[in-house]
């Protein structure tokens, strides 16, 4: 067999792999016909030579009986079958092999191998038309394209025909409602404080702030810009009836939010312009907020107070609810002829947004001299502010002094005294038109003091200022002349003093005259147990006490370090503001005494005329 299989493999000139389909056999069941009955064998019948020996054996049969049983006994593995006639002649064939049955086999075993080799019908017709697993993706892709097709369209035509649900009307508002818009004050109060972005006015008008709102403390802490901000562009705090601003005229024209802990320097005391349309601004954000909610804004037939719509943002779904404004807030502002800001504009009304909580999220509205406003309220950010010190600084719990505290506040004449002087910083806001800055020297020894003071409205001219036990003393000369400086940092007086037109007279009552009293005095806070401690603070690289004395119309702060020292002396002006002075302990120059007054000369009694008649 493995003859067969080399000669095979010799004649075609390739190796059968072995595989598994029929189609495939191995090479050594190529050669081999197993069907029963033998194709017809189309070769010639091999002539024997007369020199065969077999001849006489094969003569009768074909070619072909020798293969069948070649066949037969290859197939049964050398077991005898049925077909064949005689032991003799099994032997014959299992022993030997002539030279033509040898070239007959191997004819019929290429004609297997090419038959073999041609494929099938079945075949011939796949390789001529795609692959089934082709056919099937094709037809899958082409499903999904129309799928995607009629998706698309009808999605196209849907939003084409889509109307969204009509709005919900305007109706009254109802009992819960009402008592929700009646409680807005009252929420704000609770919640102390929120961040606020205000616009107000339209085109060159048009001011923004951007900033915090303090109810809890009536305190208002903004960055002011827009085109319309004008003089008060900058920084504005407003607590109460005092508003302060840092103006910053080179600022970008949006506002941003100003920073937590406000500047130290440049606040001055300010006065809006009457008409002004930033006062009503500022007038209602600070009455947004009361102790008891506000029964005019209670739902009742006569104040046309409505539901209008339901939005939803992030925090939540809001009611917008039209009602008129509080009547407090903003009659204030309105003069005559202008309609009040609880009266509905022509142009339209107050409308609120509220959440189920009575938290006021925006108010949009028209406010007589500013136009429309539109308020938007951040409740989430609610940081804790600080006044500047010109609205007295940062707020405290006011207690009674320990005993250790007292005794520094007693100790405090004969410790200042022993210092002997120290370097003066001032600055005063006495009124709307009036914020003074000051530098010079204070002497506890000698009783005295010599300062340069600016005032902002005025700030090429200085006022000298000389303070002894006899009287007060003032020059105004030109800055160049009076030491020089800005008006916001003015240099110390020149030494010696300029002879010149001094005003001499008593020590007044104005608020500097007090202020500069209170400290050449050397601490004389009065009587015992009347003072107070505000708070703790900081300034000039020291801890302090705060510690408040004095009458309810000229109260006085001490800053009073750890050692006893003074470090800043503080007045309630007039105005409301807070004016103060720093004190930096120095040897100070000798100062001479104020110029005294020429006394008047006693005018000579006129000689009598004489009677006449007399000698």
């Amino acid at each position: 067999m493995r003859t067969r299989v080399v000669a095979l493999e010799a004649q075609t000139g390739r190796r059968e792999r072995p595989c598994s389909s029929p189609r495939c056999l191995p090479a050594r069941f190529i050669s081999v016909d197993t069907s029963p009955t033998p194709a017809p064998d189309t070769a010639p019948t091999a002539t024997p030579r007369p020199d065969d020996p077999s001849t006489g054996r094969h003569r009768t049969g074909p070619a072909g009986s020798a293969s069948a049983a070649i066949r037969t006994t290859s197939d049964t593995g050398g077991r005898p079958t049925a077909g064949r006639t005689s032991g003799g002649a099994r032997r014959a064939t299992a022993g030997r092999k002539t030279d033509g049955t040898r070239r007959a086999a191997a004819e019929r075993s290429h004609e297997t191998t090419r038959r073999d080799d041609t494929p099938d019908t079945a075949e011939a017709a796949d390789t001529t038309g795609p692959p089934s697993a082709g056919r099937r993706r094709r037809t899958v892709l082409l499903l999904l394209g129309l799928t995607a097709v009629t998706s698309a369209t009808a999605l196209v035509l849907g939003l084409l025909s889509w109307a969204p649900d009509p709005p919900e009307p305007a109706r009254p508002l109802t009992l819960a409602e009402g008592e929700r818009l009646a409680a807005i004050r009252v929420t704000n109060l609770r919640d102390l404080r929120a961040g606020v972005r205000v616009t107000a006015g339209t085109g060159a008008a048009r001011i923004e702030l951007v900033g915090w709102v303090d109810w809890s403390r009536s305190l208002l802490y903004l960055d002011v810009g827009g085109p319309g901000a004008g003089a008060e562009r900058g920084l504005l705090q407003k607590s109460g009836p005092v508003l302060v601003i840092r103006p910053d005229p080179a600022a970008v024209p949006t506002p941003a939010a100003p920073p937590l802990m406000p500047p130290a320097d440049r606040w001055r005391l300010h006065r809006l312009a009457p008409g002004a349309h930033l006062a009503p601004v500022l007038d209602l954000l600070l009455d947004l907020a009361a102790d008891r909610p506000d029964t005019t804004t209670r739902t009742a037939p006569s104040d046309g107070a409505r539901w209008i719509a339901r939005e939803t943002v992030p925090a939540g779904p809001l009611d917008v609810i039209q009602a008129p404004l509080p009547a407090s807030a903003p009659a204030a502002s309105t003069v005559i002829g202008t309609p009040s800001a609880a009266t509905p504009a022509p142009d339209g009304q107050t409308r609120y947004w509220l959440d189920q909580d009575a938290r006021l999220h925006k108010l949009v509205t028209r406010l007589p001299g500013a136009g429309p406003v539109t308020m938007i309220f951040n409740r989430a950010d609610r940081p804790t502010l600080r006044p500047v010190d010109a609205l007295g600084g940062r707020p405290g719990l006011p207690r009674a002094l320990t005993d250790a505290e007292q005794r520094r506040l007693d100790r405090l004449p004969t410790r200042l005294r022993a210092q002997g002087g120290a370097t003066v910083t001032l600055t005063a806001p006495m009124g709307t038109d009036t914020n003074l800055r000051g530098a010079g020297w204070l002497s506890w020894t000698a009783r005295t003091a010599y300062l340069a003071v600016a005032d902002l409205g005025v700030p090429d001219r200085r006022t000298l200022l000389r303070r002894d036990a006899a009287g007060l003393a003032r020059a105004d000369l030109p800055a160049v002349n009076a030491g020089g400086g800005t008006a916001e940092a003015p240099a110390r007086p020149p030494l010696p003093p300029p002879a010149g037109a001094w005003r001499v007279s008593r020590p007044g009552r104005d608020d500097l005259s007090v202020l500069v009293d209170a400290a050449i005095a050397a601490g004389s806070v009065g009587q015992r147990g009347a003072a107070v401690r505000v708070r703790e603070d900081f300034t000039a690289g020291r801890t302090v006490d705060v510690i408040e004395s004095g009458p309810a119309d000229a109260r006085l702060r001490y800053w009073l370090d750890r050692d006893g020292s003074l470090r800043r002396l503080e007045l309630q002006t007039d105005a409301g503001a807070w004016a103060h002075l720093d004190l930096q302990p120095a040897v100070v120059p000798r100062l001479a005494a104020n110029p005294r007054p020429a006394a008047p000369r006693p005018s000579a009694p006129r000689p009598s005329a004489p009677r006449p008649g007399a000698r």
